[in-house]
């Protein structure tokens, strides 16, 4: 575990955050040494945290052991780096069970998934997630999305919780997210955190941005850091050069990446797997139920990879001067 508080080593945006792929090898089980390769290049890329074994890693398709082990693969390599942070989900007992792992194999903090199907009223939804945070002595950050949306009472009472530090929104309705964030404002708690979870989150981050939201979770990270390096420092830069930069790669990269991973279900996940491959790191396919994308999808991936660090060298070049 890293030894300062986990919200404070999230709050200042160093970096995008890293959701890294589960590697796996021929036989289909957790590959752990491809798994470390994918890790450490995250990390000395730039990523600001990871978060292991969560949506993009396939926390659903993993049993307890392997993920486990895939946490404290991500410890390890972590070193003290940079936060470890662990998925955990499914019913009460399952995502305390899962988070009891997670604090064991020295992760500093979970993102805490939707529960398992059911749909559940607000005070179970609290209850649920109050519970996880009781549960082990790490911090929680509650993903909002599908079957578990909140009201803004509900998220004041969930960031009351000592543990409890930090709301992800993968919903996209910035007017709810609007009212929880004031709302909490309004309750006098300062240090909660906010993070933009949609899917290829580059591509929304300028809205949340408005809303004082800089956090966001990066898939794209996994496939491009240096696209994505670059996406992050734009956001960050505060100046007419970077938000031209900006401006550029969502119009030529991540507009048509996001077409690319709406045009097939699962594709949030096995896309981005395809993209690692196309790196040089041999992490596998994705488990079922989800499927590979075809070969013309994986093709036009890596053009539009290329393509983007193309456009990212003609502005390094051109009259701009740097403003990547």
């Amino acid at each position: 575990m890293t030894p300062a508080p986990l919200a404070a080593r999230l709050r200042i945006p160093s970096g995008p955050l890293f959701f890294p792929v589960t590697a796996y090898g021929l036989d289909g089980a957790v590959d752990l040494d491809a798994y470390r390769v994918h890790l450490r290049a995250g990390i000395e890329a730039g990523g600001a945290a990871v978060f292991a074994a969560c949506g993009t890693g396939e926390f659903h398709a993993l049993t307890p052991e392997e993920f486990q082990a895939c946490v404290a693969a991500a410890v390890e390599e972590a070193a003290g780096r940079v936060p470890v942070v662990a998925g955990t989900g499914y019913g009460t007992a399952l995502a305390v069970r899962y988070a009891t792992l997670a604090e064991q194999a020295g992760a500093d903090g979970l993102l805490a998934l939707p529960p398992y199907l059911v749909a559940a009223e607000q005070r179970g939804l609290v209850r649920h997630y109050s519970q996880l945070a009781d549960a082990t002595g790490l911090d929680v950050i509650v993903y909002q999305r599908d079957n578990a949306l909140f009201t803004p009472d509900s998220v004041v009472e969930l960031a009351r919780h000592p543990r409890i530090i930090g709301l992800k929104d993968g919903h996209g309705d910035l007017g709810l997210l609007q009212g929880e964030i004031s709302a909490v404002r309004a309750a006098g708690i300062e240090d909660f955190l906010y993070f933009n979870g949609l899917p290829t989150a580059e591509w929304t981050q300028r809205a949340y941005r408005a809303l004082g939201v800089t956090l966001y979770s990066s898939a794209a990270f996994c496939f491009a850091p240096d696209l994505a390096l670059a996406c992050h420092r734009a956001l960050h830069a505060g100046t007419p050069e970077g938000e031209a930069t900006l401006t550029a790669l969502l119009d030529g990269f991540y507009r048509p990446l996001v077409a690319l991973r709406d045009s097939g279900r699962g594709y949030a996940v096995s896309l981005v797997k395809a993209g690692v491959r196309q790196r040089g790191q041999d992490v596998g396919p994705v488990r079922p139920p989800l499927t590979e994308p075809d070969a013309a999808t994986v093709r036009a991936l890596a053009e539009l990879v290329e393509e983007g660090r193309e456009l990212l060298a003609r502005r390094s070049t051109g009259p701009e001067g740097g403003a990547a």
